[in-house]
């Protein structure tokens, strides 16, 4: 199998939906090749769902590529997906300010591909990202949330 490497990292290839808003066929993430089929995340999702940063999945050998087939392990993590609706970028930053502060960070392509660590207060990061999109700062959309709802808080409206 010939697979692009990019420090030591494989290309993981994940087939979308082909009637999604995007128009892409497939995505691909990178990862770390673990041992019997397994492959541990190193990115987050743009545009699959069900899978985050620090998964670990079963993938499949198709026509030299590395072919997602099930999550195995969830690393803890969730991802969100940004769709930045104004130009101000001062909005843009007055608003992502509060998930910054609370451990977020994010990948830049057609869209912002939003990872929220194990320990972050995944209660607040969506309140946050609904302030942003209140605000006229962005839209957004739930990839994969891996974070426990235990506990859910109650409504405060």
């Amino acid at each position: 199998m010939h697979q692009p490497k990019r420090q030591g990292l494989v290309k993981v290839v994940f087939r979308l939906e082909s009637d999604a808003w995007h128009g892409s066929a497939t995505e691909t993430l990178w990862g770390t090749l673990l041992s019997d089929g397994r492959v541990r995340l190193e990115n987050s999702p743009f545009f699959a769902f069900g899978v985050s940063f620090r998964d670990i999945v079963a993938v499949e050998e198709a026509n030299g590529e590395l072919v997602f087939d099930r999550v195995v392990i969830f690393g803890g993590h969730s991802t969100y997906r940004i769709i930045k609706t104004s130009n101000e970028e001062a909005l843009f930053e007055r608003y992502w300010k509060a998930l910054r502060d609370i451990g977020c960070t994010y990948e830049e392509g057609r869209v912002l591909a939003v990872d929220l660590p194990p320990d972050t207060d995944v209660y607040a990061a969506y309140d946050a990202l609904q302030a942003g999109e209140d605000a006229g700062a962005w839209g957004f959309e739930e990839g994969h949330c891996g974070h426990p709802l235990e506990g859910r808080r109650a409504s405060t409206s």
